[in-house]
């Protein structure tokens, strides 16, 4: 296959969840450090932060998606079902329907016959959850997948600004995570944006523009509860 023709949405399923797993394991517990520094002198005090926030969030995502995609699932499953029903009560109006979705496609009316025809033939229903509903193998909702992999890349997001906390030197934990964060971020970008195929420029700086947003709130939260409290 030529090169310009390699396409990437095989790879959709688990790539929105583990780009969004590691991407806010990498900002939400890199804004926790940064805040809780802000907010305390003490270095047990921020790795107990980072690491509750590291296994709350890895759990918290793989939860989310499980729900998330099950219910996209179990509509999925509904929708097929209730398709296979239409096709055992009217498979003449199910086939008209296929027709006419060709039709829209561009094809000549003899042809739409013979195309929908040769597809029912070989399998109805296959033909009309691809066509119709537009669910294919590449876009079916897969949750374990979904919540695997967000709570794995949640969790390896996490652990780098974590890693970075434990070695900076105790009066710079703040800006070493942060800093150190938006290299995570940016390199995050760049490898999300190479493996589904899009612009890496953009990419790059839509995770860091954000990142670093949230790092600065919460940075400033931090900062003013530390200063009410001492």
């Amino acid at each position: 296959m030529p090169a310009s023709e390699y396409h990437y949405m095989h790879r959709i399923g688990w790539l929105r969840a583990a780009v969004l797993g590691a991407n806010d394991g990498i900002v939400s517990t890199a804004s926790l450090i940064v805040g809780v520094a802000a907010a305390s002198s003490g270095r047990t005090e921020v790795l107990l932060a980072g690491a509750a926030g590291l296994t709350a969030g890895a759990l918290s995502m793989a939860a989310g998606e499980y729900v998330s995609v099950s219910s996209q699932s179990d509509t999925e499953k509904s929708d097929i079902a209730r398709e296979r029903d239409n096709l055992l009560a009217e498979p003449e109006d199910e086939f008209e329907e296929l027709v006419g979705i060709y039709q829209d496609r561009g094809l000549s009316r003899g042809l739409a016959e013979q195309v929908a025809g040769e597809l029912t033939d070989s399998d109805a229903l296959a033909a009309h959850v691809r066509d119709e509903l537009g669910i294919t193998d590449h876009t079916a909702a897969q949750p374990m997948l979904a919540a695997g992999a967000s709570a794995l890349s949640f969790a390896l997001g996490a652990a780098l600004p974590l890693v970075a906390a434990m070695l900076a030197p105790l009066s710079l934990i703040g800006p070493s995570v942060a800093a150190l964060s938006l290299v995570f971020l940016a390199l995050l970008g760049l490898l999300g944006a190479r493996a589904g195929g899009a612009p890496v420029l953009r990419s790059v700086l839509r995770v860091m523009f954000w990142g670093a947003a949230a790092m600065l709130l919460t940075a400033a939260v931090g900062w003013m509860f530390g200063v009410v409290v001492g």
